[in-house]
């Protein structure tokens, strides 16, 4: 019989915050109740994909790790099943993010709060300047001599821009400015969606000594929306190639802010070193373009984009206190990315590996699931699954995101989260076999073995997941039909709301930038701003 997991009260939480050690603390729900309410230090780790998340963010299986939520049980359920794999010092918040309150510690609420609000941090201490969607307007129109440069993904970008910008993410910026803008007497504007990564992005050139004017847009794409301009839907615009000239000059602003804010530059030996302590994490991250990574990395390497992976730190790196390593190819988004790793309190270095040097492999960043090792679950390809369905006897459950599933599912399947089958199984047909389905797979079949272990259920996974149907060429069905649960795995952007699109902005604008002024008081918060 196991050990039942320990407990922990938010007064020894509050202090093991900060004692100096290593620690992830980390949400069991999902990301809707999340957003809410929830405390500043953790992560969101579903239970639902608790799996296919925690190698990658909690990686060293000795870490202190404590769970929490808000009295739904989800947090003793996901302790269990993380010492299950083999984590060793895993323990409950007792009475979770209430207890947390009433204990008179902050609480927040929105997604990637660490991130978002050390950008604001960062333009009320740096000064960072910026300019309105009305100003920028005014330029655009009287055509002035300006650069306006997307810092958000290029799949954000693309779905929504403003006239004239160029899809340049984060960390590119820097990397690719001496070929883009040859002229310092261009003015520089940088946007994203809302604000973080406008700021983030201006302060980064403005970091590396550009010699141009660089300013970013207040309030971003939405600023420009709700002033009643055009927005652009599918615009393709990216920037040039980086040519040798353009690098040097990328590399001597890099070299400058190595300098000026002490960023660690190590080798493979070191790397491999801190690799090997077995009381310490350290986080590899290649953050260049997932093009470029897809191209050729190193195994075992994660890839974040240096811009995305300041944006949404939490969700990448939970241990708190642990080293980051940011690893480019070019001697420079590494370092942009670890300058800005270090101020928001990480121990962050940057590592230059010459590629060609090393056997490379292919493809995009897979994570690694967890808890399918020598187990065996049944499974069912697509055309198999199409001939039941012919025959009228079997039920598809879909628990992958509800985004998805809107957008594209097998006809006649339910949409479920994994963690709520409690729930969701009674609905099912009594008559007929189950098969289970999710993206590529693997989520299903963790579901697929939490169904075997909960029900007499004739349970199977699609192999391949909807992936796989929808390479057989199979139809596919649209829209929120069969919902067995309330679809809270997501938390919609303004832009993406049914309704109230601009009024979800204006609020969702007011609450990042008070989000300085609820943190002054927080002593959980480990931003440290540096002057260059």
């Amino acid at each position: 019989m196991s050990n039942p997991v320990k407990s922990i009260d938010a007064k020894t939480l509050k202090a093991a915050l900060h004692d100096g050690g290593e620690i992830a603390l980390l949400d069991a729900r999902e990301e809707v109740p999340f957003d809410a309410r929830h405390m500043l230090m953790a992560a969101c780790v579903p239970l639902s994909r608790l799996e296919l998340i925690v190698d990658a963010s909690v990686p060293r299986r000795s870490a202190r790790v404590v769970w929490c939520d808000d009295g739904e049980g989800l947090a003793q359920r996901a302790a269990a099943r993380m010492t299950a794999l083999e984590y060793g010092d895993v323990a409950v918040l007792t009475g979770g993010v209430s207890a947390w309150e009433k204990a008179g510690y902050a609480i927040y609420s929105g997604v990637h709060v660490p991130s978002k609000a050390f950008a604001e941090v960062v333009e009320h201490e740096a000064g960072t300047p910026w300019i309105t969607a009305e100003e920028l307007k005014k330029l655009i129109d009287d055509k002035a001599d300006i650069a306006l440069f997307d810092s958000r993904s290029f799949e954000e970008f693309h779905v929504n821009s403003i006239p004239t910008a160029i899809s340049v993410p984060g960390a590119e910026l820097v990397y690719r400015f001496a070929d883009m803008v040859p002229s310092p007497k261009t003015m520089v504007i940088v946007n994203c969606g809302g604000r973080t990564r406008s700021i983030i992005g201006a302060q980064s050139l403005i970091n590396a000594g550009v010699p141009n004017k660089v300013v970013s847009l207040k309030n971003g794409t939405q600023a420009w929306h709700l002033s009643g301009y055009q927005v652009l839907k599918g615009s393709n615009a990216k920037a040039p190639n980086v040519t040798p000239a353009g690098h040097a000059q990328a590399k001597a602003a890099a070299d400058r802010v190595a300098q000026k804010f002490g960023i660690a530059r190590i080798d493979a030996a070191t790397l491999a070193a801190w690799q090997a302590e077995a009381q310490r994490t350290t986080y590899v991250i290649d953050v260049r373009d997932a093009d470029e990574y897809a191209a050729g990395h190193l195994a075992g390497m994660k890839n974040v984009p240096g811009g995305q992976l300041i944006q949404e730190t939490d969700r990448h790196c939970a241990t708190w206190g642990a080293r980051v390593v940011l690893v480019d190819d070019d001697g420079v988004r590494a370092v942009m990315t670890a300058h800005w790793m270090k101020q928001m309190g990480w121990d962050a270095a940057a590592m230059t590996i010459d590629l060609r040097a090393h056997t490379q492999q292919g493809g995009a960043w897979q994570p690694r699931a967890l808890g399918l090792q020598n187990t065996v679950v049944p499974t069912i390809n697509a055309a198999a699954l199409r001939e039941r369905f012919d025959a009228g006897n079997v039920t598809v459950l879909d628990v992958d995101w509800s985004r998805d599933y809107l957008a594209g599912h097998i006809p006649g399947a339910w949409f479920g989260l994994r963690a709520r089958l409690g729930e969701i199984l009674p609905q099912m047909p009594a008559s007929h076999s189950l098969v289970i389905t999710s993206g590529n797979g693997i989520l299903a079949k963790l579901a697929a073995l939490d169904v075997k272990a909960a029900a007499s259920i004739a349970v199977q996974a699609l192999e391949g997941g909807t992936n796989a149907w929808r390479q057989a060429g199979f139809p596919l069905e649209q829209g929120a039909t069969r919902m067995a649960c309330t679809p809270d795995d997501i938390r919609l952007r303004a832009r993406e709301q049914n309704q109230g699109v601009e009024e979800a902005m204006n609020a969702y604008l007011t609450w990042e930038i008070n989000l300085a002024n609820q943190m002054a008081a927080d002593d959980d918060k480990r931003f440290r701003i540096l002057r260059g």
